[in-house]
């Protein structure tokens, strides 16, 4: 299985990334990120999508693989609370931004010009850089005002999470879920006209 088909819902959204590196399948609530091999993995695709990555970095990750999968998770967890509790229409608390902004003092930011971006690299710790970066993504999205539209797939036994700027969107994927539910929908007519 390739990295990105392990990976299903990857938005560039690296803090709704890794909320989503939990999902159902075969009515199981499943991890993708059990190991630090799975976090390599991860990494691997993210990677792709935000341009602050570097082999420095990557190796940094490598180096503190065991502390970085442990933060990861933590942090995980902490999101998706948060995450379901947005979708759900709740507001954003002050003391979730005074979290994310914490996590960013534990590695403070200088910037650099990267395809023609001003783009912000964090200095400290491995596990603390990640972090940093994740609780940046987030807060961008907030000042943004895009967790505005954060909804929670409408498969109920679904448990990905995705931003909807069109307002017109139902699941977290057509892929995952979306034709599931037209087979379905399509098996219960075809029964029915029998």
């Amino acid at each position: 299985m390739s990295e990105t088909n392990k990976f299903p819902l990857i938005s560039g959204n690296l803090s709704l990334d890794l909320v989503n590196t939990e999902l159902v399948s075969r009515g199981q609530r499943q991890d993708l990120l059990l190991s630090e091999e799975d976090v390599l993995d991860w990494l691997t695709v993210i990677k792709e999508q935000n341009s602050f990555w570097n082999d420095q970095l990557c190796l940094k990750l490598k180096e503190r693989i065991g502390q970085v999968l442990v933060c990861l998770l933590e942090m995980r967890s902490i999101l998706r609370r948060q995450f379901e509790l947005l979708a759900d229409g709740n507001p954003i608390p002050d003391e979730f931004i005074a979290f994310l902004e914490k996590k960013i003092e534990k590695a403070p930011f200088t910037y650099k010009l990267m395809n023609q971006k001003l783009t912000p690299i964090p200095v400290g710790e491995s596990e603390d850089t990640m972090l940093s970066f994740i609780a940046y993504d987030l807060l961008t999205l907030i000042e943004e005002n895009k967790l505005a539209s954060l909804k929670r797939c409408s498969n109920n036994d679904c448990v990905l999470l995705f931003i909807d700027e069109s307002g017109r969107r139902k699941w977290c994927s057509m892929k995952i879920c979306g034709n599931r539910k037209k087979v379905a929908r399509f098996q219960h007519r075809k029964s029915d006209d029998e």
